[in-house]
């Protein structure tokens, strides 16, 4: 990896501009695991739900990037990368892995250990990773040093999910191979916001780097679920027509949203901000959805639940301004 230099936030105009979309594809992306529940209802499988989701939003991001000519010149950029002199390294374009592993890490852990141990061990994984890769300057925004606020942060987000889901941590059973699983798929997801910025970069749009996820991710999901059906013997089952149910073909788009706000803000923000800054958005987007389309049988919002909001909102101010106190090199 060549070497960068340390840098600051960005605290001007963009930096608000990339924060704002980050909250908001974190409050979107609580959405989108309600609508990829309900689809995998209806076709009988998560991985089947997720390769259903990653095939509609690749299919929105191709047409895209046809129809985008900066799109298109960015395709061509990447493809010159891939091939030209001073190529960039090969794992730079496989950020997608990042998603299909969460997708993949969810349909095996959830069921055994349930939804709460879950979410604590990816943020876990996610909030860990993103001080590594901010560190060693995995996204586009060169390196920003591991610094006491920086961990303070990561570890009160990391309890701020603990707060909010402490209800429920009860109702799975503790599986240690299963939750390093989930804090992986955690660590993955970090990774791929740091590549997708660069592949942005690198094609000067973040369309481009939507497309090469979406690709990537897709390959990825559909042989996994190959691999199922041909060990169980079942065939994929398609949701009703879009005309018939719409809102269940809205993960992908809402994926599509999530990855170019996130290549683009991924550089001026940091990973570990950016991560934080989603938390936020999936704290504040369970509260909403609560509010709005409560589950039956679900308590509703809760103090513990405003609690952890406000805890994730201290943290990412935290992270945020505190950056350029050094802990290590």
């Amino acid at each position: 990896m060549p070497e960068q230099i340390d840098e600051a936030h960005d605290h001007g105009v963009k930096a608000w501009v990339d924060g704002i979309g980050a909250v908001v594809v974190g409050v979107l992306s609580v959405v989108q695991a309600r609508i990829n529940g309900q689809l995998a209802l209806q076709v009988g499988s998560g991985t089947e739900a997720a390769v259903v989701s990653f095939g509609t939003g690749l299919l929105m991001i191709a047409i895209i990037v046809v129809l985008v000519a900066s799109g298109r010149r960015g395709v061509a950029r990447v493809a010159h990368s891939l091939r030209g002199a001073g190529r960039a390294p090969l794992w730079t374009f496989l950020g997608g892995l990042g998603g299909a592993t969460f997708v993949a890490s969810q349909g095996l852990v959830v069921p055994a250990t349930g939804v709460a141990l879950f979410t604590v061990a990816v943020v876990a994984g996610l909030t860990a990773n993103s001080l590594v890769a901010d560190r060693f300057g995995v996204g586009p925004g060169g390196r920003r040093p591991v610094t006491v606020p920086r961990v303070v942060a990561a570890a009160i987000a990391v309890a701020g999910v603990v707060l909010a889901v402490s209800g429920q941590l009860g109702h799975g059973d503790v599986h240690p191979a299963l939750l390093t699983l989930a804090f992986a798929a955690g660590a993955a997801v970090a990774l791929q916001q740091g590549v997708n910025g660069r592949v942005a970069v690198i094609a000067g749009s973040p369309l481009p780097a939507a497309l090469v996820n979406f690709v990537v991710g897709f390959t990825v999901l559909l042989l996994i679920a190959g691999v199922i059906e041909a060990g169980d013997g079942t065939s994929l089952v398609l949701p009703p027509a879009p005309w018939d149910q719409p809102l269940l073909w809205l993960g992908g788009p809402i994926g599509v949203a999530f990855v170019v706000v996130a290549a683009f803000a991924v550089r001026g923000l940091g990973v570990l901000v950016f991560s934080l800054l989603t938390i936020v958005g999936q704290l504040v987007g369970g509260v909403v959805v609560d509010v709005v389309a409560p589950v039956p049988g679900h308590t509703g919002v809760t103090a513990q639940t405003l609690a952890a909001v406000l805890m994730s909102i201290g943290a990412t101010l935290l992270a945020f301004f505190g950056s350029r106190r050094r802990l290590a090199q």
